[in-house]
């Protein structure tokens, strides 16, 4: 369990922050970027619950723990789980995802057109939140091919975005709410 009795250490002044493994690393490092791209899609998932309830708020307090996990997985370089036992986003965290998104994908209709994002508050909050979390996605991806990484992190934030995406049709009604793309409307 983490203690935390004091907010700020002054650790961070001169543009450093520590990693998991207690290694120094400056701020704008590409691990640090994806580890706080996760924890800017985990605050934006805040703010989609604000407009939820029942099986959709459960689940989205699930997948705010699991971004936790995820943050402390990118946060700890690989070559530290062996000898830290350091905390990994596993295979099961992705299938549950999957399992997820065919529960709430089955009853939506089969979409003809891409989605615009907007329709209700909590279906425009959970595409913000689906955009941070591709964004993250293609940090990590970017860290993987320059250090080692979870490969199920990947997978992870992968499967996020689409549930995601699920999620916010589901939000519209349905579906029946959803802001459609309309090809060349302006031209």
């Amino acid at each position: 369990m983490v203690t935390l009795s004091k907010i700020y250490t002054r650790g961070g002044d001169k543009g450093q922050t520590s990693l998991g493994d207690g290694s120094r690393r400056e701020k704008h490092d590409l691990r640090v970027a994806a580890y706080g791209t996760v924890d800017e899609a985990n605050a934006t998932l805040g703010l989609v619950r604000l407009h939820t309830d029942g099986d959709v708020d459960a689940l989205l307090s699930r997948v705010q723990n699991d971004l936790f996990d995820l943050g402390a997985d990118l946060c700890t370089p690989e070559e530290q789980t062996r000898r830290s036992g350091a905390l990994r986003v596993s295979e099961e965290q992705v299938t549950t995802l999957e399992t997820e998104i065919d529960r709430f994908n089955e009853p939506l209709e089969t979409l003809k057109s891409f989605i615009l994002p907007g329709g209700t508050a909590a279906a425009a909050y959970l595409h913000l939140a689906r955009t941070i979390t591709r964004r993250a996605e293609r940090l990590t991806v970017e860290l993987a091919e320059k250090e080692q990484v979870n490969p199920a992190a990947v997978k992870y934030l992968n499967r996020l975005s689409d549930l995601l995406f699920v999620l916010g049709r589901h939000e519209n009604d349905g579906g029946k709410a959803d802001i459609l793309w309309v090809p060349g409307q302006n031209r």
